[in-house]
């Protein structure tokens, strides 16, 4: 045993030599990098570089998953609570005062890539050439008129998505929204082989552009905290943020769920909130509220151990998942700041370059820093607080009659019998926005549609109606064209179909 421990003791050793190695090589590298910056990049290129090595610090002392799954835990019964309770509780007369304490924050990062599109994802048309950003500040706008209130818009940007946004912010300047922008880091990837940085200066333009990404949205605390903007909403008398996803048109202002917030029923207020939502066999892998050490903490897939993955996509053990729909208090935001007491875990991402080089990005997610806040609690939304818009599949969904748009805000049709949406999947030829819109005549009627699946050359004509479960499927080489006022009933269509104009 003397001999064992020795030789465990001789290893410890020598991977923190390795350990060390790594770091001081790595601080190098980032010194060189930050050496190639302009005077007026330097204060924030070296911020970024500071927030990047005590990221890269923690990936190096920390191995496997990163929690333990004996001590995960089923949440108390009050440590989530349901939706209707909180509902009950209805309005206070003075909502516009409690209104006027909330800030909207979007998380606007991301780019339209996976749906074929360039430039930031705000900046897709959703719904009649209307975009996310657009849908945005209409809700807020709306907000603002009805009670006659002041909440301001702040949207995260981060270097691939602010100059576009910046570009189309113009058009909202006489609109009823205070739009503020700060930008989230710009961190060097990392080559998985060398564990160094593969930028070499600090320019992300040309070839550099692979050199950099954004590290996830749990950068928001560092990122506010560091733009000053923080300080400014705390000092005009802001007390709350809600923070979504800008893609989620169902993440709306709850004016319930503010007032729980700004009232709470028992005196203690919350410093943060997470909304859940109950899992379908589609949300397998959301993250999920768990106790974890007399805390909820937020368990995402990618730290489950190998050996439970199953057990942790159970619909029956973890009923719910994180909408990532948050509010947060703003004092508690600049209290943990300070102390650098947010605890995120480290998501690593790996990524392989046009080039074919493998590289790694470590990044954080904005719900895990839900265990360092005080008393935390999840509400049990329904789900129509969560429609992302991940795929022209989910757009599909939100462009057609299942929706109606108000103010901003998507509804679900009063016409359709059940508050379940279909489950829609199209194919590759409709991966891109612009075939998709190629391939739609018009949008069909979906009113009454369980279940589409489309795969291959399809195009749907002018006013098609879909009921049931409907499948088409064009084999490799053929074409089905579905012909204008068709109505599909529970159908299977394939083989080849073509309207010919004669």
């Amino acid at each position: 045993d003397f001999s064992k421990a020795m030789s465990q003791a001789g290893t410890s050793q020598f991977q923190e030599v390795i350990r060390q190695e790594l770091e001081y090589s790595m601080k190098v590298e980032l010194d060189k990098i930050l050496a190639t910056a302009s005077s007026h990049e330097l204060e924030h290129t070296k911020k970024d570089l500071e927030g990047f090595k005590k990221l890269f610090h923690r990936f190096l002392q920390e191995k496997g998953p990163s929690v333990d799954w004996g001590k995960i835990q089923r949440p108390p019964e009050d440590s989530i609570q349901p939706y209707e309770k909180i509902k009950a509780r209805g309005l206070p007369d003075n909502i516009a005062s409690v209104l006027n304490k909330l800030v909207v924050v979007k998380l606007n990062g991301g780019l339209g890539t996976s749906m074929g599109c360039k430039g930031p994802k705000s900046l897709i048309g959703v719904r009649n050439e209307n975009t996310f950003l657009d849908l945005t500040v209409q809700q807020i706008e709306h907000l603002n008129k009805s009670y006659n209130t002041d909440v301001p818009l702040v949207l995260m940007n981060s270097f691939n998505t602010d100059d576009d946004t910046k570009k189309i912010l113009q058009k909202y300047s006489h609109s009823r929204v205070k739009i503020y922008t700060f930008n989230q880091s710009r961190y060097p990837r990392i080559n998985k082989e060398t564990l160094l940085p593969i930028a070499k200066d600090v320019s992300y333009s040309g070839e550099n552009t692979e050199c950099w990404y954004p590290p996830g949205h749990g950068d928001i605390y560092a990122s506010f905290y560091n733009s000053g903007l923080l300080d400014n909403l705390i000092g005009e008398g802001k007390e709350y943020i809600f923070v979504s996803n800008i893609d989620n048109l169902g993440a709306t202002v709850d004016l319930y769920i503010l007032n729980h917030l700004m009232n709470p029923p028992n005196g203690k207020r919350c410093e943060f909130v997470m909304e859940v939502t109950n899992k379908t066999r589609a949300d397998v892998k959301g993250g999920t509220l768990t106790q974890y050490e007399n805390k909820l903490r937020l368990v995402e897939i990618a730290q489950v151990p190998k050996a439970h993955v199953d057990e942790f996509k159970s619909v029956s053990k973890f009923k719910i998942f994180n909408t990532n729909n948050l509010w947060i208090a703003l004092s508690a935001i600049k209290r943990l700041q300070e102390k650098n007491a947010i605890d995120m875990e480290i998501i690593v991402n790996p990524k392989t370059l046009d080039g074919g080089l493998n590289v790694i990005q470590l990044e954080t997610a904005v719900g895990a820093a839900i265990k360092s806040f005080e008393n935390s609690l999840g509400i049990n939304v329904p789900r129509s607080r969560f429609l992302p818009v991940k795929t022209t599949s989910d757009l599909l969904l939100v462009m057609s009659n299942l929706y109606s748009l108000n103010a901003g805000s998507l509804t679900m049709s009063e016409k359709r019998e059940f508050p379940t949406v279909p489950l829609v999947k199209l194919g590759s030829s409709f991966t891109k926005v612009q075939d998709y819109l190629r391939r739609f005549e018009s949008i069909p009627d979906m009113l009454e549609l369980d279940h589409l699946t489309v795969s291959g050359d399809v195009t749907f004509g002018k006013n098609v109606s879909l009921k049931g479960t409907v499948i088409i499927i064009a084999n490799h080489g053929d074409r089905i064209d579905i012909p204008a006022g068709a109505l599909l009933e529970n159908k299977i269509v394939s083989g080849n179909l073509r309207i010919l104009d004669h």
